[in-house]
């Protein structure tokens, strides 16, 4: 099976480094792990505003 040399690298520096895992997944949290309110969801998705087919269009 391939392995790409950053797959390798990656995988021998996270034996090495195992804090870095943690470190990981505090970023993830930080930027994507949001909880999701369906009420600001649905406002958001009433308020959206529909996109001409041409931006640059001035009509």
């Amino acid at each position: 099976m391939y392995e790409s040399e950053h797959t390798k690298f990656m995988r021998e520096w996270l034996e090495k480094h195992p804090d870095e895992i943690k470190e990981q997944q505090r970023g993830r949290a930080l930027w994507w792990d949001k909880p999701q309110d369906m009420e600001t969801s649905r406002r958001n998705a009433e308020a959206r505003v529909p996109q001409k087919s041409y931006y640059y269009d001035n009509d």
